[in-house]
C-alpha cells in the first residue's frame, strides 16, 4: 500500500505566483476591454541577445553533423563553460573558484530547491522575512518544520529574520543558532544589498556557528554601485562555509532556454562531493546548445549585449521607483536590483492592494504578504517589463495616488 509524503499537506494554499496568475487570467475574463498591464512576476521580456542568438544556431548545426554531434553532458558542464564562468565570475573580482567546484545546471531555482537535500531532517534553517517562497517550501516539502501558524504565517521550526523597514530591510543574527543560513543579494523581493562589510559578517558568523551559508546571487548583474560583492567568495573565510547560486535567467534573458549553476568549494569535501553524486544520479545536465549560449555570454559582443539589455530593465526600475514615490508611497530597491519594494495605502493589506490595483489600474503586483509575514502591508513590482508599458502602468498608478 503506498503511502504519500504527508509534508505536502503543510504547504499553504497554491505557490505564490500561480495564485497571481489566477487572479489575473480570472480579472481579464471578466475583463476582456482593460489591458492588463503585469508587473508582477520576475520574467524577462527583451529578446536574448545577438550573440546569444548566433552560439544556438551554430549550436544546432554543429547537431545536425555526426562529427560534432552532442549527448549527454558531462556532470558538472562542459568544460568551456565551467572554465569560462570561473575566469570572469571569479577570478577576475579576485575570487578562488576552480572549474570542478561549478556545478551546472537548467537553473538556480532547481538548484536552491534541492540543495537541501544534502542535510539531515532535523537541520534548522534561518531565511529572511520576506523571502523568496522556494527556500521555505522545499523545506516544508523535506520534513524540516512543522505547520504554519495561521496567525502568524510562520512554520514551526524555521527561524525567521525579519527585514523591516525598521532595520533598513537588511537581517540581524538570529537569537538562535541555523545549521543552515537562507541569503539573497540583491534582495528578492526587497531589491536591497549588502555592503562588502556587512556580508564579511554574516560569513565569520558562520564560521562561528558552523552553519552553511546557502547565497542566491541571481541578480548580482543588476549591482551598479562600488563596494556591493556580487559573489560571496569575495569575503575571506567565505570557501569554509558558503555555497553560491548563480542564474543565467536574469543576467541574460535565459528563462526560456534554462541555465544556471551551483558553486560548492572543494573547502566543504563532504558537500562537494555529495552534491557531485547528486548530480550525476539524477540530472544529466543542460542541453550543449544551451551551454554553448551560456559561453557566448561571456564574449565582448555577448557582455556588451546583455549589459545594453539590463541596462534597459534598469531604466524601468528607476522609473518605478521614482512613479511611486512622486504618487506618495514609500519605496526601496530598484537601483542595484530590478524589483521596487514599496507600502501599500494605511488600511490595506497587501492582497487588499492586489486587488484594487488590478481592478482600479488593471496592473498586476506582487503581495508582499506572500513572501512571508513580515511583508505584509507591502506590494513588489518587477522592472522586466516593456519600457513603455511600464511608463503607462506607473502613470496609472500615479492616478490613482497613495
Amino acid at each position: 500500500m503506498y503511502r504519500i509524503n504527508p509534508h505536502y499537506a503543510k504547504l499553504t494554499g497554491s505557490y505564490l505566483f500561480s495564485t497571481v496568475a489566477q487572479k489575473q487570467h480570472a480579472f481579464q475574463d471578466a475583463h476582456p476591454e482593460v489591458e492588463v498591464i503585469r508587473l508582477s512576476i520576475g520574467d524577462v521580456t527583451q529578446p536574448l541577445a545577438p550573440a546569444v542568438i548566433a552560439a544556438l544556431h551554430e549550436g544546432v548545426d554543429e547537431m545536425s553533423r555526426a562529427e560534432t554531434f552532442k549527448g549527454y553532458a558531462p556532470d558538472l558542464g562542459y568544460a568551456f563553460l565551467r572554465e569560462t564562468i570561473v575566469e570572469h565570475d571569479y577570478k577576475a573580482r579576485g575570487c578562488h573558484v576552480e572549474a570542478d567546484e561549478v556545478f551546472v545546471s537548467d537553473g538556480a531555482k532547481c538548484d536552491c530547491g534541492n540543495i537541501q537535500e544534502l542535510f539531515v531532517p532535523e537541520s534548522r534553517i534561518a531565511v529572511c522575512d520576506p523571502v523568496y517562497p522556494v527556500y521555505v517550501d522545499s523545506n516544508v516539502m523535506a520534513g524540516r518544520t512543522g505547520v504554519c501558524d495561521p496567525k502568524t504565517g510562520r512554520y514551526e521550526g524555521v527561524i525567521y529574520m525579519p527585514c523591516t523597514r525598521e532595520n533598513g530591510f537588511k537581517p540581524e543574527f538570529p537569537k538562535e543558532t541555523p545549521d543552515l543560513i537562507y541569503l539573497c543579494f540583491p534582495n528578492n523581493p526587497i531589491g536591497g544589498v549588502l555592503t562588502k562589510e556587512e556580508l564579511q559578517g554574516w560569513v565569520d558568523y558562520a564560521l562561528r556557528v558552523g552553519a552553511i551559508i546557502l547565497y542566491d546571487s541571481a541578480y548580482e548583474a543588476f549591482i551598479g554601485e562600488e563596494g556591493i560583492p556580487h559573489s560571496i567568495y569575495e569575503c575571506e573565510g567565505a570557501r569554509g562555509c558558503a555555497i553560491e547560486f548563480r542564474s543565467f535567467s536574469k543576467t541574460a534573458g535565459f528563462t526560456g532556454l534554462r541555465l544556471g549553476y551551483t558553486v560548492i568549494p572543494k573547502d566543504l569535501k563532504e558537500l562537494h562531493d555529495m552534491w557531485a553524486r547528486r548530480h550525476g544520479t539524477k540530472y544529466n545536465g543542460a542541453p550543449y546548445i544551451v551551454q554553448k549560449a551560456g559561453a557566448a555570454v561571456y564574449t565582448p559582443e555577448g557582455q556588451r549585449q546583455i549589459f545594453e539589455t539590463i541596462g534597459y530593465y534598469k531604466r524601468n526600475a528607476q522609473v518605478i521607483l521614482d512613479g511611486v514615490r512622486a504618487a506618495g508611497y514609500y519605496a526601496v530597491g530598484g537601483t542595484n536590483s530590478p524589483y521596487v519594494w514599496y507600502a501599500v495605502p494605511e488600511g490595506m493589506t497587501s492582497w487588499g492592494y492586489f486587488d484594487y490595483l488590478l481592478e482600479k489600474a488593471g496592473v498586476v503586483c506582487t503581495p508582499g504578504s506572500g513572501f512571508g509575514p513580515s511583508g505584509e502591508g507591502y506590494v513588489r513590482l518587477t522592472a522586466f517589463g516593456d519600457y513603455q508599458k511600464t511608463v503607462e502602468a506607473v502613470e496609472r498608478i500615479r492616478r490613482l495616488g497613495a
